[in-house]
C-alpha cells in the first residue's frame, strides 16, 4: 500500500509498444521515464509516440523524460541520429549477447552467472546505468517528431 512512499527506488517494466492506459498509469507515480528502443525503424517510431505520451503526462504530473537505452543492438546510428533530432540522449547499450539469452534460459540474473568477458562488460554496463540513474540526471525536453518527419529522417526512399 505503501510501496512509493516507503521505498526508494521503484522500477515500472511497462511494454510500450501500444501506448495505452496501462502504459500511462505508472507515470503518474514516475519521477523519471527511461525508453528501452532498438535500434530500427519500428523500434524508434514507437520510441516517438512514447516521447510524446511522456510529454502529455508531464503536464500534470512530475514525470520526465530520462534518456535512452539501446538494447538488443549491434550499433546505435539510428537511435544516435533521432535522439539528436529531438534532444534524447542514449543511456546505455546493450548489444544482442548469447550471454543475456542464456541467463532468461538458466533463470539467472547475470550477476549470477559463471564470469567470461562477455559477462563482465554487460555487467558494468547495467552498472554504470544503474549508478547514473541513481545518482539522478536533468530531465530531457525532448520534443517527439511528425511521422512524415521520421520517416524522412529514418525511412528508405
Amino acid at each position: 500500500h505503501h510501496l512509493l512512499e516507503d521505498t526508494d527506488v521503484v522500477i515500472f517494466d511497462v511494454l510500450g509498444d501500444v501506448v495505452c492506459g496501462g502504459f500511462a498509469a505508472p507515470l503518474q507515480h514516475a519521477d523519471r521515464a527511461m525508453i528501452v528502443t532498438a535500434n530500427d525503424f519500428d523500434s524508434i517510431f514507437a520510441m516517438n509516440r512514447i516521447v510524446q505520451a511522456i510529454g502529455a503526462k508531464a503536464r500534470n504530473y512530475k514525470v520526465r523524460l530520462g534518456g535512452v537505452i539501446a538494447n538488443r543492438s549491434a550499433a546505435t546510428d539510428q537511435i544516435d541520429k533521432y535522439n539528436e533530432r529531438i534532444g534524447l540522449k542514449l543511456a546505455a547499450h546493450f548489444p544482442d549477447l548469447d550471454v543475456i539469452r542464456r541467463s532468461r534460459l538458466k533463470k539467472s540474473t547475470l550477476f549470477e552467472m559463471e564470469a567470461s568477458p562477455e559477462l563482465d562488460r554487460v555487467q558494468q554496463e547495467y552498472l554504470r546505468l544503474a549508478a547514473s540513474m541513481w545518482l539522478g540526471s536533468e530531465p530531457l525536453e525532448a520534443v517527439p517528431m511528425k511521422d512524415r518527419d521520421l520517416f524522412d529522417l529514418l525511412g528508405f526512399d
